[in-house]
């Protein structure tokens, strides 16, 4: 046996998926307005050309042939995906809900240590803070401030998802392996219905791109493509 045969093989995706992924129960879900659309991170600090992480190519990290896939997805692919994913919750009344990366106080002191080590920092105010206009919340949609990887356990999202009647999430934004994929176990192991859009997330590689998809499908959460979502919505609806 080879090793790409090898990889597989897992005894338990029938399991999962039955369980977790396929639950029959999901478009009652949907159509009693208990799903909602998470938006992570969609803000000037981590997803523009120019800004926070990416004010100076040659010090962040990323290697330019990576800054340009990453830039390219988000543009071209990602953020329209994602503004169509909006507005079809927004017109079925389902919410928005938005996650960005931002401190309490202006020096950043309350930031988890993990920012503190890669020295990320958006201040309230700052335009690092600002999420991309074209995907940036609309009337009251609820924005949950963070200073970690994970929205789950750094703030009190699953107390305001609990609140709200929310059963089923349906994840975006960046980066696809580092803050969604946290957000994602998180939310499963909470008992959440987690799907993944997969033309709704980018990282900085393909290879990590599909990593991450990979690692996520029928185990964590749904993989689907923004298509197939709304073909649900309207099917729900």
């Amino acid at each position: 046996m080879n090793a790409i045969d090898y990889d597989n093989i897992d005894p338990l995706r029938e399991q999962y998926r039955g369980q977790l992924i396929t639950n029959r129960f999901l478009n009652r879900v949907i159509g009693d307005h208990h799903a909602a659309l998470l938006c992570i991170d969609l803000q000037y600090l981590d997803a523009a050309r120019g800004y926070g992480v990416f004010a100076d190519c040659e010090r962040s990290g990323v290697a330019p042939e990576a800054q340009d896939y990453y830039f390219n997805r988000l543009e071209t692919l990602v953020l329209p995906n994602v503004r169509r994913l909006q507005d079809a919750f927004r017109a079925m009344e389902q919410e928005v809900i938005h996650t960005r990366i931002q401190s309490l106080t202006r020096d950043g002191r309350d930031r988890g240590p993990g920012h503190k080590r890669l020295g990320l920092h958006a201040a309230p105010d700052s335009k690092e803070a600002e999420f991309l206009e074209m995907v940036a919340p609309i009337g009251d949609e609820i924005v949950i401030n963070k200073t970690a990887s994970g929205v789950f356990t750094s703030t009190n999202i699953e107390y305001v998802l609990r609140n709200l009647g929310i059963t089923a999430l349906f994840m975006v934004g960046v980066y696809s392996n580092e803050c969604v994929s946290t957000a994602i176990r998180d939310a499963c192991d909470l008992g959440f219905y987690v799907t993944l859009v997969e033309d709704g997330c980018a990282t900085v590689t393909p290879e990590l791109q599909q990593a991450t998809i990979t690692t996520m499908k029928d185990r964590y959460a749904r993989v689907m493509c923004t298509e197939e979502i709304l073909a649900e919505l309207a099917k729900a609806a």
